[in-house]
């Protein structure tokens, strides 16, 4: 199939160490890259001063910043800052989700060198979850918070932790005490935003990131300008169609999170594109008005969940008209959080090729919140998912394999963070003696021979286990698998089995498409049992059990749970992940059930 849109070959010099130990690093140099984000912005102020940088959904059309507004309101608004003694030891707590104030609320600290620290919206419109956002608090020691709404976020706002905090909001209300966002706009001229915005280094934290928690308690990740500006520069060499023309995107992934608030979020302004934040999302509800704001206007690039995509290519397959517009002029198809179903890989390649005779690029890359994110991407064209590609520009990669040449993944370059935020021994422990930041993650070579071919993710380190036996299991591989296994009945699952005889599996079902399909969803104190349902989930692994040898892969037992996981609890992040240690301890009870042959909630093979 045709493919015409400009990529980067792989390219990269290897280093074998005595000990076995492997150096990655791309063939290619990094190319220019600016001190700050304001440098951005003033070249597109300059360049392209009407041209969109950012919009939302206002009544039937958008609000739309053009590049000069967007530099004009955020200088004044860092005045106000300034103005208010406000500096990098003060940091802005925003509570609110994506949107134009939020995005000129971050450009303005960023401008004069004041840290911001966004957290999921869910911390504080969730009753059960303000044990989030107070943690976020205690970390961060904010001296500001944001809300796009006093009212809608009250509950959250009367917290004792926000006391002797400035709350503003861009609708105050009725709410004396609260700052309304246009009293910043007002800026202030007896302060010199020229100087402020001069002394601000590339070294400045201008951005505190809070970890998913997926293992740990969230820490808070020191974000410099340097490290924003090298990624770009860094995804930039990788993608050079984005310097062909102004990217444009419909996005809807929350800026609390690397991925869409530092990758996607500074993709637009470095190359002077446009963001159009998507109000919807891709769950039941909301997803129609995904699709409302793309038959307004569609994108050059687009990044998705997995489910997103999946959610997409159906409508898309319904919708001749926006099929057509959908991909007349677009550049990537750029999947995040797991790997794209095979199927639905093959759909919209097939359409692609059917609407204009070639395939955008369709890509991944690996990183964390701590490489600002990316550090390795599929550059070149692939026929499938799953592959995370290539060092980046200017990255080191070093692998330690094991006995099954899977290796851990550790990190060099200047999109590695300085460190956590006030925590200098997590900060220690995080990087190895020479400088390598410790990822916790491992990958496999998809050719140990041939390095250009890339790499595969293989899991989290932390998550495996041992068996009794002594057998090490691969925990995050097996969940993939069983999560396409027990497809579509579980919505997720743990594995389970450490220091146990036999490798379990707790299933969180997709209640929705088992109610659909007619199984009864009893309770059987925190467990469901169905007959009908624990045969069809036992001819399942029956099944699977025929297909794979040896006991680190092998499903003995399985449990479905009736209780969702819990984010007050901790058992889910504001990502969506699990965390796994939290659900096993959580839920001990039923996790010493899955291991009794008698109980009748349990499915054995």
């Amino acid at each position: 199939m045709k493919r015409t849109t400009r990529f980067l070959e792989h390219a990269v010099d290897r280093e074998d160490r005595p000990d076995g130990t492997i150096l990655l690093r791309s063939a290619y140099p990094l190319g220019p890259t600016v001190d700050k984000t304001g440098d951005w912005l003033h070249r597109w102020a300059t360049e392209a001063p009407d041209r969109t940088f950012i919009a939302e959904r206002s009544g039937a059309g958008w609000r739309e910043e053009s590049y000069a507004a967007t530099l004009q309101k955020a200088r004044r608004i860092a005045q106000s800052l300034l103005a208010r003694g406000m500096g990098p030891d003060t940091p802005i707590l925003i509570m609110s989700g994506n949107g134009v104030d939020h995005g000129l609320l971050a450009l303005a600290a960023q401008y004069v060198g004041i840290p911001t620290a966004p957290v999921a919206e869910q911390y504080s419109l969730i009753h059960g979850a303000h044990g989030r956002l107070r943690h976020a608090i205690e970390v961060i020691h904010p001296k500001m918070a944001y809300v796009v709404d006093a009212e809608q976020y009250g509950e959250a706002l009367a917290l004792d932790a926000l006391n002797g905090i400035e709350i503003v909001a861009s609708r105050p209300g009725g709410n004396g005490s609260v700052t309304p966002f246009a009293d910043l706009l007002k800026g202030d001229s007896s302060v010199d935003v020229d100087a402020a915005y001069a002394r601000v280094t590339p070294d400045a934290v201008v951005k505190i990131l809070m970890t998913s928690g997926s293992t740990s308690a969230p820490k808070g990740v020191m974000t410099t300008h340097r490290m924003m500006c090298v990624n770009q520069t860094q995804l930039a060499d990788s993608l050079p169609f984005l310097r062909d023309r102004p990217p444009r995107v419909v996005d809807w992934l929350p800026w609390n999170h690397v991925f869409g608030g530092s990758h996607n979020f500074n993709m637009m302004l470095a190359n002077g594109g446009s963001l159009y934040i998507d109000d919807g999302k891709p769950v039941k509800g909301l997803f129609d008005r995904t699709l409302e704001n793309l038959s307004m206007i569609t994108g050059t690039l687009v990044f998705n969940v997995p489910v997103g995509f999946a959610m997409l290519l159906s409508a898309l397959e319904k919708d001749p008209d926006l099929r057509q517009r959908f991909f007349q002029d677009l550049d990537l198809i750029f999947y995040a959080g797991a790997s794209l179903p095979q199927d639905v890989w093959q759909g919209f390649e097939r359409m692609a090729h059917a609407v204009k005779g070639e395939i955008p690029l369709m890509t991944s890359s690996w990183g964390l919140t701590e490489t600002a994110p990316a550090a390795m991407m599929q550059q070149e064209p692939i026929e499938r998912s799953g592959v995370v590609g290539v060092p980046m520009t200017g990255v080191t990669v070093k692998l330690i394999p094991d006995d099954d040449m899977r290796c851990e993944v550790r990190v060099k370059g200047p999109n590695i963070m300085p460190g956590y935020f006030e925590e200098p021994e997590k900060t220690r422990a995080a990087f190895d003696d020479e400088g390598y930041f410790i990822t916790g993650d491992a990958m496999v070579f998809l050719d140990p021979e041939d390095m250009n071919k890339g790499m595969k993710f293989d899991g989290r380190i932390s998550e495996d286990f041992k068996l009794l036996t002594g057998t090490w299991v691969r925990a995050a591989q097996l969940r993939l698998d069983m999560l396409t296994c027990l497809a579509p009945l579980a919505a997720d699952v743990v594995i389970t089995g450490a220091d146990r005889n036999q490798i379990g599996v707790m299933i969180f079902p997709d209640r929705a498409e088992l109610e659909r399909e007619g199984f009864d969803l009893s309770d059987d104190n925190g467990a469901i049992r169905c007959k009908l349902l624990q045969g069809e989930i036992h001819r399942r692994l029956a099944e699977r059990a025929r297909e794979v040898s040896g006991s680190s892969s092998l499903i003995s037992r399985a449990i479905v749970l009736s209780e969702p996981p819990s984010m007050p609890e901790g058992e889910m992040t504001a990502k969506g992940n699990l965390n796994f240690r939290k659900v096993l301890t959580r839920r001990k009870d039923l996790l010493d059930r899955l291991y009794a042959d008698a109980d009748p909630a349990v499915v054995t093979i």
